[in-house]
C-alpha cells in the first residue's frame, strides 16, 4: 500500500500529470500573453484616432497608418493565439495519450483477483472518456492561469499611468473573482466527483446487464432491469443538474463582479470628462484619448480573470478524475506473473505442487489452500462452496494471480515471473465467461496467428461436438464472433474454448465452471469434451458445483473440507 500524502491525493496525481505537458503548457501561456498584450497599442491607436476625430488635433498616425496597423495588430494577435492554442493542444493530448497508455498497461498487467483491477465498465469510462476531461482542463484552464498571472498586471501598470484612481478601482474589483470563484470551486469539484462516479457506476452496471442478458430473460428480471437503470438514470440526472447548477452559479458571480469593476471604471472616466472629477490623473486632467484607452484597458483586465473563472469548473472536474487515479494508485497491486509475450515452451514433465498456499482475498478475508501434488494425466475436480477460493486456485496455477505466502511448483521448478509466460504455453484456460477475439471462429479455435492445420481442425471439432453449431452458423467458420460470442448460446461458446484447448494440444487444460448454467444437453456435450481431453493424456484441472462432472473425473479435491 502507498503511503498516503497529507495533501488532497487529487491535487498530488493532478500535479504529476500536468508535468508531462509543463514545456508546451509554458509556450503556449507566453503565445497567448503576448497576443493579448497587442490591445495596449491597439488601444492606443484607437483613442488617439477617435479623440482626434473631436478636438481636431494631429494624430499620432494618419487615419490610413493607423486602420493598417490596427489590423496588422489584430492580425498578430490571432495568430499568436493559434499558435499558442496549438501548442497547448499537442501538449496536452500527449500528456493524456501517455496517462491513457500508462494506465491501460498497467491494469492489463492488474491480476482481475488484485484489488486495484478495475471493472470492465467503470474502466472503459476511465479510459475513454473521462480522462478527456484532463485534456479540456490543461488546454482552457493552464492557459488562463498563465495569463491570469501577468496580464491584468501589465495592464493594471498601463491604467496606473494614465490615472491612479482607475488602476485602484481595478486593484479593488479584480481580486473578488478569484476570491469568491475559490469558494464556489469546492462545491463544483464535489458536484463533480460524484456525477463522474455515477457515469463509472452506470456503465459498469450496464455491461453487466448486458452480459447477462440471457439468464434476465430466462428468469424474467426485465422488469426490475428497466426498474434499475431508470433509478441509475435518475440519479445521474440530479448529479449532472447540481453541477449545471454550481456552474451557473459561477457564471453570475463572474459576470456581476466584471460588470461592477467595468462600470466602476466607465463612471470615473464619464464624470472626469464631465469635469465632475478632477483627481486621480496626477494633477492634470483626463484627455479624451485617455479616457477612451482606460474603457478598452478595463475589460482586458478582467478578461483573463473571467477565462479562468470559465474554466474554474474544468479544474474541478480534472480534480476529480486525478482524485479517481489517486484512488486507484491506492490500492494493493498485484501484477500478473509473467510479461505475456510468446517465448519457449517450459520442458520437463507435467506437476503441479503446491506448498502452504495462502491468498489474501480483499473483504473476504484469507483463503487457506490444502496442500496440492497434481501429477500428468490426472483430471481433478476442485469443488467447494461459492467463495471458497476455486477460480482463485486456478489463477494461482496459471500464474494470472500471485499467492501472499507459500510456493506453487511446476514441471519441477518454482513458479515466478522468469518462467510464468512458458508454463502458460502449456496451458489452455476455459473460463466460466467465455471471451473471444473479435474474429472469426476459425481464428478463436486456432488462436492468433495461428496455422490452419486441417487434420487437427476437424479432431478438434468432433471432439468439442462442435460440428452442429458450426453448420448452423450464416458463414460456418468464417463467421465473426464478438467478444462476449454474439451468436452463441453458452454451451456453445464453451464448445468453441474446448475445441481451442483440443487444437492447441495443451498439456494442461484449466476450466472454470465448465457446465455452469447450462441446460442438461449442453452440459452433457460440455462434460463429454471435457472427458475426451482426459482420455488423450491432458493433465485437466476444473473447477466445479457440478456433482455429476466432478464424479466422473479421476480425482476430487474439497476446499472448505476434507479432500
Amino acid at each position: 500500500m502507498r503511503t498516503k500524502s497529507k495533501s488532497d491525493p487529487g491535487a498530488d496525481r493532478l500535479k504529476v500529470i500536468e508535468k508531462g505537458a509543463t514545456q508546451g503548457l509554458r509556450r503556449a501561456g507566453l503565445l497567448t500573453v503576448l497576443s493579448v498584450l497587442t490591445v495596449l497599442p491597439q488601444s492606443l491607436f484607437i483613442g488617439d484616432s477617435l479623440a482626434t476625430l473631436v478636438t481636431g488635433d494631429t494624430p499620432l498616425l494618419s487615419p490610413l497608418h493607423a486602420t493598417l496597423a490596427y489590423f496588422a495588430l489584430g492580425v498578430l494577435r490571432h495568430g499568436l493565439d493559434a499558435w499558442g492554442g496549438r501548442f497547448a493542444f499537442r501538449a496536452a493530448q500527449d500528456a493524456v495519450a501517455a496517462e491513457r497508455s500508462s494506465l491501460a498497461v498497467a491494469q492489463s498487467r492488474i491480476s482481475p483477483y488484485s484489488e486495484a483491477a478495475i471493472a470492465s465498465g467503470e474502466g472503459a469510462a476511465l479510459i475513454g472518456e473521462k480522462l478527456d476531461i484532463l485534456l479540456t482542463y490543461l488546454t482552457r484552464y493552464h492557459t488562463a492561469a498563465f495569463k491570469t498571472r501577468v496580464l491584468p498586471l501589465v495592464i493594471l501598470a498601463a491604467t496606473a499611468t494614465i490615472s491612479w484612481a482607475a488602476a485602484l478601482i481595478l486593484l479593488l474589483s479584480g481580486p473578488l473573482i478569484p476570491l469568491f470563484m475559490a469558494l464556489i470551486g469546492y462545491a463544483a469539484r464535489d458536484a463533480s466527483a460524484r456525477h463522474l462516479k455515477e457515469t463509472g457506476s452506470l456503465n459498469a452496471l450496464l455491461l453487466e446487464r448486458l452480459n447477462a442478458l440471457v439468464d434476465i430473460k430466462v428468469l424474467d428480471g426485465r422488469n426490475t432491469m428497466v426498474s434499475q437503470f431508470f433509478t441509475r438514470a435518475d440519479t445521474l440526472k440530479e448529479r449532472t443538474m447540481a453541477v449545471l447548477r454550481v456552474a451557473f452559479l459561477s457564471s453570475t458571480v463572474l459576470e456581476l463582479f466584471a460588470a461592477l469593476g467595468v462600470a466602476m471604471v466607465a463612471v470615473y472616466v464619464g464624470f472626469s470628462l464631465l469635469g465632475t472629477f478632477s483627481f486621480g490623473t496626477y494633477g492634470r486632467g483626463l484627455t479624451l484619448a485617455h479616457g477612451i484607452v482606460l474603457l478598452i484597458l478595463a475589460p482586458e483586465f478582467f478578461a483573463p480573470l473571467r477565462e479562468l473563472a470559465a474554466a474554474w469548473h474544468d479544474r474541478a472536474a480534472a480534480l476529480a478524475v486525478a482524485g479517481e487515479l489517486a484512488e486507484i494508485d491506492s490500492r494493493d497491486a498485484m501484477a500478473i506473473l509473467g510479461e505475456g509475450g510468446k517465448v519457449a515452451v517450459l520442458g520437463g514433465p507435467i506437476s503441479i505442487t503446491t506448498r502452504n498456499l495462502t491468498f489474501a482475498a480483499g473483504r473476504s478475508g484469507c483463503i487457506v489452500y490444502p496442500d496440492l501434488n497434481i501429477r500428468a494425466g490426472e483430471a481433478v475436480a476442485i469443488t467447494g462452496p461459492s467463495g471458497i477460493g476455486k477460480s482463485t486456485l486456478l489463477a494461482l496455477i496459471a500464474g494470472l494471480a500471485q499467492p501472499d505466502r507459500g510456493l506453487i511448483s511446476v514441471c519441477g521448478i518454482n513458479l515466478d515471473d522468469a518462467n510464468a509466460d512458458a508454463w502458460r504455453m502449456r496451458l489452455s484456460w476455459v473460463s466460466q465467461v467465455p471471451h473471444f477475439a473479435n474474429a472469426s471462429v476459425l481464428s478463436n479455435i486456432i488462436g492468433p496467428g495461428g496455422l490452419r492445420d486441417e487434420c487437427r481442425l476437424k479432431a478438434a471439432i468432433e471432439a468439442a461436438s462442435l460440428g452442429p453449431v458450426i453448420a448452423a452458423l450464416p458463414r460456418g467458420l468464417l463467421t465473426r464472433l464478438g467478444e462476449t460470442g454474439a451468436g452463441l448460446s453458452g454451451g456453445e461458446a464453451r464448445r468453441v474454448m474446448l475445441a481451442s484447448a483440443f487444437y492447441a494440444r495443451a498439456d494442461v487444460v484449466l476450466a472454470d465452471e465448465p457446465t455452469a448454467d447450462l441446460d442438461p444437453p449442453n452440459a452433457q456435450a460440455v462434460t463429454e469434451s471435457l472427458l475426451a481431453l482426459a482420455r488423450q493424456g491432458k493433465t485437466l484441472i476444473i473447477a466445479t458445483h457440478d456433482r455429476q462432472l466432478a464424479d466422473r473425473m479421476g480425482r476430487k479435491i474439497r476446499l472448505g473440507g476434507a479432500a
